[in-house]
């Protein structure tokens, strides 16, 4: 569903968990599906927190979080976190750059939580930083520049 006022993703009331919301594309979103649930919870202005519960299907080999889940994870999380923070028509947004640095693994069977923080908006570009934690602390670092999406004509 698109539409001027209509985003295509839903960013619904959590009835199991009072103070977040559930993010997600309407549709369903095939790679989005690793993570679901998204859950986004405000912090403070310009900050909120996202979370997903990181299954084993998310690992590698080794038994820690594969890399490129947490990269993906990061990447929903901006959009996801960006929309907590205010930020309308992240259905229509892309990344345009996206820093990542590995602090600690990851482990499957805890929340894999992003505390996202929108730096600066301009009215076509957001600025993101942010560290994904789990109860061990955090496993990753990242900055990265998002276009923002206009209504579609």
């Amino acid at each position: 569903m698109s539409g001027e006022n209509q985003s295509d993703f839903h960013y619904d009331a959590d009835p199991e968990n009072p103070g977040w919301r559930i993010w997600g594309p309407r549709g369903g979103g095939v790679f989005n599906a690793h993570y679901n649930p998204i859950r986004v919870q405000v912090e403070a202005p310009g900050r909120a927190r996202v979370r997903c519960f990181a299954g084993e299907h998310l690992t590698s080999a080794t038994g820690y979080l594969h890399g490129g889940a947490t990269a993906g994870f990061i990447d929903i999380a901006l959009f996801a976190g960006a929309r907590g923070c205010g930020l309308e028509r992240e259905d229509l947004a892309v990344t345009l750059d996206l820093t990542i640095q590995y602090l600690a693994p990851g482990l499957s069977g805890q929340n894999l939580d992003a505390v996202v923080d929108l730096v600066r908006e301009t009215k076509r570009i957001a600025f993101v930083r942010g560290v994904v934690e789990q109860e061990s602390g955090p496993i990753a670092s990242f900055m990265a520049t998002i276009r923002k999406g206009a209504a579609r004509a």
